[in-house]
């Protein structure tokens, strides 16, 4: 359950971090350097999620699951 908060809180980061990036677009067009370290604050989010997810992959925190548990039902058993 904490991987899965850490997840959110980041996601939420970059999102925030975003959403920062674009009103100092449009509220402060003569200064760039606010829109330039939200964006450097972003891509560094982006970075640390990732680098956690595959953390957290090889530990075996998370594990990978789909639609079906087995084998799907349209593959044919072989004779």
């Amino acid at each position: 359950m904490i991987v899965k908060t850490i997840v959110v809180v980041l996601l939420l980061a970059i999102i925030g971090s975003l959403i920062a990036g674009g009103t100092f677009l449009v509220k402060d067009p003569g200064n760039r350097r606010r829109m330039l370290n939200s964006l450097k604050l972003r891509v560094a989010l982006s970075v640390t999620l990732i680098l956690f997810l595959v953390l957290s992959y090889a530990m075996g925190w998370l594990k990978p699951h789909g639609i079906y548990q087995g084998r799907p039902a349209s593959v044919e058993a072989a004779p």
